[in-house]
């Protein structure tokens, strides 16, 4: 799987949009395994959920998005976009994808990366 960074935009946080983004991480990861840490919103915990069987989820607690590794990144993006002027909405998308662009993989597992993920990693894998 490329590991790069990408941004997608969807119109809604609901069961029909994870659900598309899911069947899009499934044809990524081809025979790979991933754990992917969700919040406890109701579109990803949604019975309608078809999760592959090697995608598997981490639940974060509830009312903790300090243990979302994705509000770093929003931190980063934040501090990055500060004092930027754009002609139009739609050229933040584009702005965004840049600066994904150019971040390696040691600055995104420094961003993203919390002792409790990667203990839940190592747990999981033991299984």
């Amino acid at each position: 799987m490329d590991w790069r960074p990408q941004h997608y935009e969807y119109p809604k946080l609901n069961g029909e949009c994870f659900q598309q983004f899911l069947d899009w991480l499934s044809q990524q990861l081809g025979s790979d395994y991933a754990i992917l840490q969700v919040d406890q919103a109701p579109a990803h915990t949604s019975s309608a959920i078809r999760w592959q069987e090697f995608i598997i989820p981490l639940y974060q607690p509830p009312s903790a998005p300090e243990l979302n590794p994705i509000e770093r990144l929003w931190q980063l993006l934040k501090k990055l976009l500060k004092n930027q002027l754009f002609s139009s909405l739609q050229t933040l998308p584009d702005r965004i994808q840049e600066i994904f662009d150019q971040l390696t993989l040691e600055q995104v597992i420094s961003i993203s990366s919390y002792n409790f993920i990667l203990e839940a990693l190592f747990y999981a894998a033991s299984y």
